[in-house]
């Protein structure tokens, strides 16, 4: 195939993995209004599943904390609605069909340039990427946690992510600048993305905890007992799995920021650290993590809190992301991610 061949069927790829995807929000948004007739037995409140407290007193011991996140998040099968069920398991199925167009995608993209490259060169490339990985990260932690719970939220994140990509950050595959070819772009990218799609599922999980919350104290459980926010884990397991996605992408998102792009810019620009607004705002990022998790090593603060400073986190890094390329495009030296000022839409045929 011709390297024009190939930009053809990345765009291809991309408007299937969103139309796939927008099938599997469907899918679950069926799911979880089937349920909403069917009342939560009130232990799934309490411990994520129907006859979990059970089992994590009579096997846990001290460590119940931790099986209590690792049982399954979600009523047991046999008290869900069958419907429930049928519609979770195809939009799964729909989800990772989705994955796999998104993956042919990304691949492809990079096939389509001359030479061929990693694709990941403007910000177009960037998002479709990081998109991917949130994706496969929800995918790989799918049957450990348990996270029905998250399908609609990741399908719908994911499939607006891809419409504002296509309609406003589009940009034709070109060769990478010569700043940017360096086998450190390859490292440093591969971990900020993996560290950008754990911060993006521990920012979701903190948005339902604090939504999930209020709901309850508000006296939700009375009024809708069998709606999606009673059907989300307890708060405490909401609170667990989102420190532990924080704890997974901090470290690597330490190395992307303060070891691989210093290295990055000293082979590129000469110099390790020249306070570009880009850089400065990678180290916000990692001062509000790193606060989140001090906070929550030392202090204890858990829940709410630890839900906003998380939340603040996942702000200065979409900020990061996004607004810099935007706001300082013209005075940064990443300004090669910005967009063209007249962006143009895709086309399946050009």
């Amino acid at each position: 195939m011709t390297h024009e061949q190939f930009e053809v069927l990345s765009n291809q790829a991309v408007a299937g993995c969103a139309a796939v995807y927008f099938l599997a929000f469907l899918a679950h948004l069926v799911q979880w209004a089937a349920g909403r007739k069917v009342a939560v037995a009130e232990s799934v409140s309490e411990t994520g599943r129907v006859g979990a407290r059970e089992h994590v007193t009579a096997g846990a011991g001290a460590s119940g904390d931790v099986a209590t996140l690792d049982a399954p998040a979600t009523p047991a099968a046999d008290e869900e609605p069958e419907r429930m069920l049928l519609f979770g398991r195809i939009g799964v199925s729909l989800t990772v069909v989705a994955a796999a167009l998104h993956f042919l995608s990304v691949v492809t993209r990079g096939l389509a340039a001359d030479p061929v490259r990693v694709p990941w060169g403007n910000m177009y490339e960037f998002t479709l990427t990081g998109s991917f990985v949130v994706t496969l990260g929800y995918l790989l932690l799918y049957r450990r946690y348990s996270l029905s719970w998250l399908s609609p939220v990741v399908t719908g994140f994911v499939l607006v992510v891809l419409m504002v990509d296509v309609l406003t950050l589009y940009e034709p595959v070109v060769p990478l600048q010569d700043s940017l070819q360096s086998p450190w772009l390859v490292i440093h990218v591969v971990a900020a993305v993996i560290a950008t799609g754990g911060f993006t599922l521990g920012g979701m999980t903190s948005l339902l905890y604090l939504v999930k919350a209020r709901w309850e104290d508000r006296g939700g459980v009375s009024r809708n007992p069998g709606g999606y926010l009673a059907r989300l884990p307890e708060l405490k397991v909401l609170d667990r799995f989102a420190y532990r996605t924080h704890a997974f992408a901090f470290p690597i998102w330490t190395f992307a920021a303060l070891i691989t792009g210093p290295i990055w810019a000293h082979y590129a620009w000469g110099r390790y650290w020249g306070w570009d607004p880009k850089e400065v705002w990678a180290f916000i990022t990692w001062v509000v993590y790193a606060a989140y998790l001090h906070a929550r090593a030392t202090s204890g603060w858990k829940g709410r809190s630890a839900a906003i400073i998380a939340l603040v986190g996942l702000a200065t890094l979409l900020f990061n992301f996004v607004g810099i390329n935007f706001f300082f495009g013209s005075g940064s030296q990443h300004s090669y991610a910005a967009p063209e000022p007249t962006s143009v839409v895709l086309h399946l045929d050009a």
